[in-house]
């Protein structure tokens, strides 16, 4: 697992032992990447269920202005703020252990609000829908800002939450993204 492009392009992230975490692969990263295009570029980063933080990182690379990463668990926050030292990007950075199914009060004070989110939940744990109108709760987000959800294609997506449109939908191998554009 690496940063694909950017700055820091060709670092390598570290990455959990074991399967205890399912890393998002680089060609799907890099797809989704590509598509985002010039979105990324002055972005506010929020990196939910960050992981390894290879999301939020690829995106600093890329030129986004900052990252926040947000996770439950204490590994995983151990392991983005290793890989943000290994990009030498901590000035850009911050770090939250926030349990984000029960709510995302850490945001209260996030200014300017975020441009695009990376929303990737543990496949089938039904994530998604909590998230995003905790998401939406914390107003944290600026009009039309993106979010990006990696998951499971048997995982379904909320179509009911009116502040959330889909804009585009992606498949790879036994995972979907898809793009929602935030309307207020």
């Amino acid at each position: 697992m690496r940063i694909i492009s950017g700055n820091c392009r060709g670092k390598k992230l570290y990455a959990f032992d074991g399967r205890k975490i399912r890393p998002t692969a680089d060609r799907l990263r890099e797809a989704v990447f590509n598509i985002l295009s010039s979105l990324v570029l002055d972005a506010v980063v929020l990196d939910l269920f960050a992981g390894t933080g290879a999301f939020g990182l690829e995106a600093v690379s890329r030129g986004a202005l900052s990252a926040v990463f947000i996770d439950n668990h204490t590994d995983a926050i151990h392991l983005v703020k290793k890989n943000i030292h290994a990009c030498g990007v901590a000035a850009q950075t911050r770090v939250v252990k926030w349990d984000i199914a029960r709510n995302l009060n850490c945001l209260e004070d996030a200014q300017p609000g975020f441009d695009l989110v990376f929303l990737d939940p543990p496949y089938r744990n039904d994530l998604i829908r909590p998230a995003l109108l905790h998401l939406h709760e914390s107003r944290a987000m600026q009009p039309e800002a993106r979010i990006i959800i990696e998951h499971s294609i048997r995982e379904p997506l909320p179509h009911d939450l009116d502040s959330f449109r889909m804009e585009d939908q992606r498949k790879y191998r036994k995972s979907l993204v898809s793009f929602f554009k935030y309307v207020l």
